[in-house]
């Protein structure tokens, strides 16, 4: 399985996004004919002005932005995997990842479980919740041959999602971001690691990079792909473009099959206390 990851630097201008972004998209699969590409996260727009982003939020499968990954995936007979829109909802929006098969279909609807409400170093507040609703249901889908498990972003600080993941048959996990320039230099390949170290899995993570908003927003980019043994396999430069790495989703089975940690897992089993000796 070949992957394209479209790393992007997403303004507010919803018109232009989806153009940079179907340009690198066929880009990519004239140059490296991928079975896959992956978008970042809110590729269609980044803004924190709350009412151009609502403005730009999409409903499904009608949006401009979800006809074009349709349209694209029916055009190349690839996978699109659509990093996450803003899908309109009651007054807010979901942070939602799709996925459509080489026929243009839509067969995976992820919606961002948990949100980004945190103060980071530096002083800088982000109030996800403020704009977006969160999701509750963990998804997997059909790839070729190969269960793929959605994640998004922040989510990646949650172990627990990515084991359910696994345990719903998961070999490869696609997680798209706007990672914080802040926590990306000392969190982003580390915890990415984890995840497909813990789970033994492909870890497929599509960023943002540079400024985004004025500047108010400085994404860490550095795209990447991560082996079930942890090993990086292809890292994104500090620019737009995209990156293309080829997965073995059996080295999967192989890493599982020498590193059974999964039979070993004690998840939800409490061992009795004992009584403390007089």
């Amino acid at each position: 399985m070949k992957v394209s990851l479209i790393q992007m630097n997403t303004r507010d201008d919803k018109a232009e996004n989806l153009r940079v972004a179907r340009d690198l998209i066929e880009a990519a699969v004239a140059q490296d004919r991928p079975d896959i590409v992956s978008l970042p996260e809110t590729w269609t727009s980044m803004t924190g002005n709350f009412d151009v982003q609502y403005g730009n939020s999409e409903t499904i499968p009608d949006g401009e932005a979800c006809q074009m990954m349709a349209g694209l995936a029916r055009k190349h007979g690839i996978y699109v995997h659509g990093g996450s829109i803003a899908e309109r909802a009651d007054g807010k929006c979901f942070n939602t990842t799709l996925v459509f098969n080489p026929q243009g279909d839509i067969i995976a609807q992820y919606r961002k479980i948990h949100l980004f409400d945190v103060d980071v170093p530096g002083g800088i507040s982000y109030r996800e919740s403020d704009s977006m609703k969160a999701g509750s249901d963990v998804v997997t889908c059909q790839i070729g041959d190969t269960i793929a498990g959605l994640s998004i972003c922040y989510d990646m600080r949650f172990p627990e999602l990515f084991r359910a993941l696994r345990d719903q048959g998961a070999k490869v996990i696609f997680l798209p971001a706007a990672f914080t320039m802040m926590t990306g230099k000392d969190h982003w390949e580390t915890l990415i690691k984890a995840r497909a170290i813990e789970t033994q899995s492909w870890v497929v993570a599509t960023g943002q990079v540079f400024d985004h908003d004025g500047g108010s927003k400085v994404c860490y980019g550095r795209s990447i792909v991560v082996d079930p043994w942890g090993t990086v396999v292809a890292k994104a430069p500090d620019k737009v473009g995209f990156i293309t790495a080829t997965i073995d989703p059996s080295y999967a089975d192989d890493v599982r099959a020498k590193m059974p940690v999964m039979r070993h897992h004690r998840l939800g089993k409490t061992p009795t206390a004992q009584p403390v000796p007089a």
